[in-house]
C-alpha cells in the first residue's frame, strides 16, 4: 500500500505538510484509497473521513514553562552565565548610551552658557574620538581645564 500520491494531494488540498496527513490503515478501505488518483477523489476521501489532518505538534510544556520564567527574569543568575559580561551586552549599544549621555551633557553646558560654541565643538570631537570613558571622565576633564568648578 503506497499512498504517496494520495498523501501529497491531501496535503496540498488541506494546506498542511505531508507528515500531518493521516490515512485510515484499515485494509477494508485500502482499495478505495489506492484508486483515488485525482484531487476530486481525494476530496471525497476527506469528506468520508478516511483521510484526516493530525494536530500540529507543539513545544514541550517544560520548555514553555522555562521560557515564561526567563521572561520574568528568573533562571538568569550567575550560575547560568557563560563567557564575560561583554558577551551578554552589545558593545555598540553601550557606546551609543555613553556617547548620547555625553553629548546631552555637552549640549546642556552650551545652552546654559557654561561653555562657548568653540569649546563645545572641541569637546564634541574629543568625545566622538573616544577620549572620555564616561560622563564622569568628561566632568573630570572639564574640572582640570577649569571650565567648571569642583563639587
Amino acid at each position: 500500500m503506497d499512498y504517496r500520491l494520495q498523501r501529497r494531494l491531501a496535503a496540498e488540498l488541506l494546506g498542511v505538510g505531508e507528515s500531518r496527513i493521516w490515512i485510515n490503515p484499515d485494509p477494508e478501505y485500502a482499495e478505495d484509497i489506492e484508486q483515488a488518483l485525482t484531487r476530486r477523489d481525494v476530496e471525497n476521501l476527506i469528506k468520508r473521513g478516511l483521510i484526516r489532518v493530525l494536530p500540529a505538534k507543539g513545544n514541550a510544556h517544560r520548555w514553555l514553562e522555562r521560557r515564561r520564567q526567563r521572561a520574568k527574569g528568573r533562571r538568569r543568575g550567575p550560575g547560568k552565565r557563560k563567557g564575560p559580561a561583554t558577551a551578554r551586552s552589545d558593545p555598540k549599544e553601550e557606546w551609543m548610551h555613553r556617547i548620547r549621555r555625553i553629548r546631552r551633557y555637552l549640549r546642556w553646558l552650551r545652552d546654559h552658557g557654561v561653555i562657548d560654541r568653540r569649546t563645545y565643538r572641541r569637546l564634541y570631537r574629543l568625545a566622538k574620538g573616544g577620549a572620555f570613558r564616561s560622563l564622569s571622565a568628561l566632568r573630570k576633564h572639564l574640572e582640570e581645564e577649569g571650565v567648571i568648578k569642583q563639587g
